[in-house]
């Protein structure tokens, strides 16, 4: 995979304002199914409940007014996932970045929390930072020792159809997870087209779709055990490294195992629909009776 460029010093962080309005959801076990128990939407976010087949999860969708983030929109969202409960996080649809022509970023900044013997599964759809847009992301995960993780950061060069190809002016987004307090993953990636040159082979290449997958959980728990043996099967056949004979191919994968309790998989594709196949692969390990117990994707189209 290509080398992720070097986060800025100043950190996407510091643009997130913490006096903005927050909106926040609790999920937790009510006689056996996971429901949506405290909820709070501060626009420009909308949290949707819609309903799941009989099943151990509950759904949560993010929608905004719009469809997208103008530049100065700043997201806040707290999620907690009390003991024993399931949640899908997701969103309505891709989330569209607008141009900035102020300098102001958007933001996203969420903060979650997953307590004992609880799964947390966050499937975002991509985001589309458009020409001359500014957005900085940042996640801040909690988790029980017991509890399991899985987490996609989902991204687009641009608005392909449009001929656009990374266009924006800044993008940024740093991913926290702890377990038991302790710290257990940092991940930071920035880019700034106009300096680090992304379509050159050092970097991105022909490639405009990127998908990463977190997993994080007890690497004795059932439910990590099974999502961790899904994701070591996401590479394509043939491919069994990354050098430089796959820059041809639609989709590059790789899969690595960070730690005994992590699981990172990085993908690019040429297109969306490249990564599909991945997305439905991660979709039907998710709809056993032990994890969400329904194929989240089928569900959604």
């Amino acid at each position: 995979m290509p080398a992720e460029p070097p986060a800025r010093a100043n950190g996407a962080a510091r643009h997130i304002d913490p006096s903005r309005s927050e909106s926040h959801c609790t999920v937790a076990l009510v006689r056996g199914q996971t429901r949506l128990v405290a909820s709070h939407s501060a626009q420009p976010l909308k949290l949707l409940n819609p309903r799941v087949p009989a099943g151990p999860a509950c759904h949560v969708v993010q929608a905004s007014y719009g469809g997208g983030l103008l530049a100065g929109d700043c997201l806040h969202l707290r999620v907690r996932v009390e003991a024993g409960a399931c949640l899908l996080l997701s969103t309505q649809a891709n989330i569209r970045v607008f141009r900035s022509d102020d300098g102001r970023p958007a933001g996203q900044h969420l903060a979650g929390e997953v307590a004992a013997e609880a799964l947390a599964v966050v499937l975002p759809d991509p985001l589309v930072p458009q020409a001359a847009s500014r957005y900085h992301q940042t996640q801040r995960w909690d988790l029980a020792p017991t509890a399991t993780l899985l987490l996609a950061d989902w991204w687009q060069a641009g608005r392909a159809d449009a001929g656009e190809r990374f266009a924006f002016t800044e993008f940024a987004t740093e991913l926290r997870v702890r377990v038991g307090g302790r710290p257990v993953l940092l991940d930071r990636f920035a880019l700034l087209p106009a300096a680090h040159l992304p379509t050159s082979a050092a970097a991105l290449g022909p490639y405009c779709s990127a998908l990463t997958l977190y997993l994080v959980g007890p690497p004795a728990g059932a439910q990590f055990q099974q999502l961790a043996a899904a994701l070591h099967q996401l590479p394509p056949p043939g491919q069994t490294a990354l050098h430089a004979q796959l820059s041809g191919r639609p989709a590059v994968v790789a899969v690595s195992q960070a730690r005994e309790n992590v699981v990172i998989v990085r993908a690019l594709g040429l297109t969306r629909q490249d990564l599909d196949p991945l997305c439905r692969a991660v979709s039907a390990a998710l709809a056993g009776p032990a994890l969400l117990g329904f194929d989240w994707l089928e569900r959604k189209y």
